[in-house]
């Protein structure tokens, strides 16, 4: 059985000459002849070179890893019962699904309400977040819930300013963190600002504490899509030497005059700008966290990714000692942006075996009386089956599930949809619903009655995405219901069986034929 597909992908725009007949081990066709042009990745290099290591076309997709891995979250089933309610009283008439309580709190002092248990790990300096941020964070608002700004925003925008190599205007950042706070509802949820080792080198998150309102920072180890630092596409020469002059990496140099005629001859249209890979140490974690409160965060997140168990475990360790609020492990085959493609299938732990091993160690410190964090498990989320697992197999420990990719997409279909309004051009699968937003989105008379005459103000991109929270909002409600739990803190993992005996060795859930075993046995021999 073969898990990755290798030399012919739609996120690189390439394909196989023969697509009934391909080698399984290479990817290449069973007949590679002279002649052909070259549609397959091996071909496109031949002349594009180190572009086609990355998806295309950059700016307006996202991407995640197509390797199907031999354990995932379908490999286990939500379990079910015919007998009493947790949490609510054991009642028909009261134990029903519209009253399972789906808010929860995330750190302590003073820590971050959610009406529901999402949140958005990071959405940093890319096309695709900026141009959707104002559905993603009214959206992510209006539901109760957190994003995440990730990392570079302010040292991406050419309209920051700095002095002495420290941010001290940055208005990408003021409007992302503003959006939010402008329709923030009764202090539920947050906007949360990443940092990574030039945000860290800029001060970026000592501004905005001490200037934007700013009060959760994240410090950021990591994502499940790749273990180097973040990388983008820039078009403009321009930008790509700011962008070198404010300390990044910028490949091709565009100041090498070689370079710089070569991009003006249409050589190459897109320069690459990286980041650099930290360098964690508890050292220097511990201190990076003082700093942060001394600078006035009332909450510190940090986000790894899926580096190797060793690194795993500094991440839940380290999190313990500064007495951190919430971190966020991302499984391998995420990814919202610029990943390399085949680092992004082949590289790291996936997540349910990342997750379990999380929930493994958190609960080794928990037995030895040690502070755990809340903990977030992201990778790959985006239905409320595959919701209630993460919270179930991290129970007690995890209050969040972290999704990006599945919200951008509600985001962007609402903020399509809002054009097709506006162009009076609806598609007919839509327009069967209707013509204007109160028509389309189910949860527009909700919205208007909540919101007033500011509901007029209120992008479709958000409706997308609060509509789409709804939907796994009722979703999880069943689940649970079903359960018989009804509050998010009820939630087990005796609540999921394992389908594989595979995926109950990794895990430690029961498999399915084994559950309940004692109590079967009182039932039989009573």
């Amino acid at each position: 059985m073969t898990f990755s597909r290798i030399n012919s992908s739609a996120a690189t725009l390439s394909k196989n000459r023969t697509e009934d007949s391909i080698i399984p081990s290479s990817g290449m066709c069973a007949t590679c002849i002279d002649g052909c042009i070259g549609m397959c990745e091996i071909g496109k290099s031949a002349y594009r070179g180190h572009e086609v290591a990355y998806p295309q076309p950059f700016g307006i997709i996202t991407t995640a890893g197509e390797k199907d891995y031999p354990i995932d979250y379908s490999h286990f089933n939500i379990m079910g019962t015919a007998v009493g309610a947790v949490g609510i009283e054991a009642d028909s008439d009261k134990a029903i699904f519209p009253n399972v309580d789906l808010e929860t709190k995330v750190g302590r002092n003073p820590g971050v309400r959610f009406k529901l248990p999402f949140i958005i790990p990071g959405l940093g300096s890319t096309d695709v977040a900026k141009n959707n941020w104002p559905g993603l964070a009214i959206g992510s608002a209006l539901a109760g819930t957190a994003l995440t700004i990730g990392e570079n925003v302010s040292g991406m925008d050419v309209e920051s300013k700095l002095k002495g190599g420290k941010v001290i205007s940055a208005p990408d950042l003021e409007e992302r963190i503003q959006l939010f706070r402008e329709w923030q509802q009764d202090g539920y949820g947050d906007v949360i600002l990443q940092a990574n080792v030039e945000d860290t080198m800029l001060g970026a998150q000592e501004y905005a504490l001490a200037n934007l309102g700013l009060t959760t920072a994240e410090l950021k180890w990591g994502q499940g899509a790749k273990d180097i630092g973040g990388e983008v596409k820039i078009k403009s020469l321009e930008k790509a030497q700011l962008l070198k002059e404010r300390g990044y990496i910028v490949l091709p140099d565009p100041t090498d005059p070689v370079v710089v005629a070569a991009f003006k001859s249409g050589a190459f249209k897109e320069f690459e700008r990286h980041s650099r890979v930290g360098m964690v140490t508890r050292e220097s974690f511990l201190k990076r966290v003082e700093q942060l409160r001394e600078a006035g965060a009332k909450n510190i997140f940090l986000k790894t990714g899926a580096y190797r168990p060793a690194d795993l475990a500094r991440a839940v360790k380290f999190a313990s000692e500064a007495e951190i609020d919430l971190l966020t492990i991302d499984g391998a085959g995420g990814g919202t942006g610029m990943s390399p493609w085949r680092m992004m299938n082949e590289w790291g732990v996936p997540a349910v075996e990342l997750h379990s091993l999380a929930y493994q160690y958190v609960d080794r410190l928990a037995k030895k009386k040690e502070f755990v964090p809340d903990l977030a498990f992201a990778g790959g989320f985006t239905l409320e089956d595959q919701i209630f697992k993460g919270l179930a197999l991290g129970a007690p420990y995890v209050k969040l599930i972290g999704m990006a990719r599945a919200p951008l997409a509600a985001a962007m279909v609402g903020k399509t949809i809002g054009k097709r309004i506006e162009e009076g051009l609806m598609p007919v699968y839509v327009e069967r619903f209707g013509t204007t937003k109160d028509e389309i989105f189910v949860t527009a008379p909700e919205l208007r009655e909540k919101l007033g005459d500011r509901f007029d103000d209120v992008p479709t991109g958000a409706i997308g995405l609060y509509t789409y929270y709804e939907r796994l909002a009722q979703g999880l409600r069943q689940l649970m219901c079903g359960c018989r739990k009804f509050a998010l803190k009820h939630i087990s993992r005796d609540d999921i069986a394992a389908l594989t005996r595979e995926s109950a060795d990794v895990s430690g859930i029961t498999y399915i034929t084994e559950v309940d075993k004692e109590e079967v046995d009182a039932i039989l021999e009573a």
